[in-house]
């Protein structure tokens, strides 16, 4: 946005201000325009629920993350936070604009997002709010919607990325987390106009395949055997046909670069000296061992799982790094900082690890907010949200109107502390790529905060899912005589949802 359009924003905002002073419009999560919170929106790429201390289960006593904890333990942590379409660039195009993919038209990686399209970006910048993104974008049209942008082409590598800027490409030395990290808090610190407030899209490559650390957690779990997960060898015996047949399984599916048994191509002479040095004794000890059968899918798991959690170590020390700035400067008391990811991510549950599917550690991801002076601290909200949530939560902090057409809801009351008595009670699922990676085949559904009925609408076969009888999902209910009342009732359900969502019929005709 130029200084001119820049000024119009500021324009049209004191105009609304003068003209609605008082009503929900403005107020919404802001008593005036001088106290209308900065939003720092934090993107983590894959990162699992289950590495993030503050969430517990089977992994957290081996996953710290003080920092995100801190967030959580300063603000409210969503447990029942579900993703629309499990996959990268699909999610961040519903955050964009707080819309399933149907209507947002980006359905798989590889498109290219319609940045026509209304924008929660757009509109703050129309009620006045800077708005910038560093780090991960995925969405290869160029950002529009920002003042400021940096981002990484594509998916970006690890270590030594280029980015993108509306100046041109701009070459970078050192880890891409690091590097994300130094160039928003430039941008927070100098780039931006001190007096106005702003949205800052912060957005981490971490901790995606094929989970390279950083060069000070390198040999970090070296002396840990973290724990397995109890399906870690599931063999999928009475589940739908789609289930056995994927491509996403750590005793078949990783290569070499996953396992780090090569280096990786794009580390300079200078990286790969301690690369080498955390690596090679380690391959060199497996190699001796000569492992088969479960044996080696252990070590490939202990491998995969220890790289990254080393990822999220890096995630979470930069992160007090901008958490640090907020405080120092000041700027803390009056910015919103959200943690979440893109979707969630198998960590060796039934012996996967990807994501993709309706099924749990794929389905949920992590969502952290601190408001302060708005939210209670060590707060838990148990609601069914979402990312598709996003936009109208984020424009509602900054006391602009929600369009209607945005299929999210606002989470302003539950950050409140309030619950709606129309809160949705049942969440609308669609994956949609395949032919693709990992081969999960295509499929809709329907969840709630006990049962889920999958279609796997290309196939003709269905599951149903009791996560109170089998909180592991390993057994598939459908067509089961006790079943039969809550089938039929989801299948309404489901049929209500898709009506309501505006999802076109012809399923199968969806990209």
């Amino acid at each position: 946005m130029n200084e001119q359009s820049s000024a119009k924003g500021r324009w049209l905002w004191a105009v609304i201000t003068i003209l609605f002073a008082g009503s929900p419009l403005v107020m919404n999560g802001a008593e005036a325009e001088g106290k209308r919170p900065n939003i720092i929106f934090v993107y983590a790429d894959d990162h699992a629920y289950q590495a993030i201390q503050s969430y517990g289960g089977w992994l957290s006593e081996y996953a710290p993350t003080p920092n995100i904890d801190r967030l959580a333990s300063e603000g409210m942590l969503f447990r029942e936070c579900y993703v629309s379409n499990s996959i990268c660039g699909p999610m961040r195009s519903v955050v964009q604009t707080g819309k399933y993919s149907h209507l947002n038209g980006f359905y798989r990686n590889g498109q290219r997002f319609d940045t026509s399209q209304q924008t929660f970006p757009k509109l703050l910048q129309e009620a006045g709010y800077q708005t910038a993104i560093v780090g991960k974008w995925h969405l290869k049209a160029e950002p529009v919607g920002y003042d400021y942008y940096h981002v990484l082409y594509g998916q970006g590598p690890y270590y030594n990325p280029a980015m993108r800027t509306p100046d041109g490409r701009v070459e970078h030395t050192g880890y891409t987390t690091d590097v994300i990290t130094d160039e928003a808090l430039k941008w927070l610190k100098s780039k931006r106009d001190q007096d106005e407030p702003f949205m800052l899209m912060y957005q981490h490559k971490a901790p995606h395949r094929n989970w390279q650390p950083g060069p000070e957690q390198l040999s970090l779990y070296d002396d840990v055997t973290l724990p397995e997960p109890a399906t870690l060898f599931d063999d999928y015996a009475g589940r739908a046909g789609p289930v056995k047949n994927q491509k996403m399984m750590i005793a078949k599916h990783m290569n070499k670069g996953d396992l780090k048994l090569r280096v990786p191509g794009d580390l300079n002479e200078t990286q790969r000296y301690p690369w080498n040095a955390a690596y090679r004794p380690k391959n060199e000890a497996f190699r001796q061992q000569n492992l088969e059968g479960k044996e080696l899918v252990r070590w490939k798991y202990q491998r995969y799982l220890k790289d990254y959690l080393r990822c999220i170590a890096s995630i979470d020390a930069n992160l007090g790094r901008l958490l640090g700035y907020l405080k120092k400067s000041g700027l803390a008391e009056n910015t919103v900082v959200v943690y979440s990811s893109d979707q969630g991510f198998y960590l060796g549950e039934h012996g996967w690890f990807d994501k993709r599917w309706i099924y749990e550690e794929s389905l949920r991801t992590p969502l952290v907010v601190r408001w302060p002076g708005v939210t209670e601290p060590g707060s838990e909200n148990s609601q069914i949200v979402s990312p598709v949530d996003f936009a109208p939560t984020f424009l509602q902090m900054a006391g602009a109107e929600v369009p209607s057409d945005m299929q999210g809801r606002s989470l302003v009351p539950l950050l409140q502390g309030k619950r709606p008595n129309d809160w949705r009670e049942s969440f609308y699922y669609h994956y949609y790529e395949y032919p693709g990676a990992h081969s999960v085949r295509r499929h809709y559904g329907v969840v709630t905060d006990r049962y889920k009925l999958v279609h796997f609408y290309r196939e003709g076969e269905w599951e149903l899912l009791d996560l109170k009888a089998n909180p592991k999902e390993t057994k598939n209910y459908y067509g089961e005589a006790k079943y039969q009342e809550v089938q039929e009732r989801l299948k309404t359900e489901l049929k209500r949802l898709q009506k309501d969502l505006k999802v076109p019929a012809d399923q199968t005709k969806l990209y």
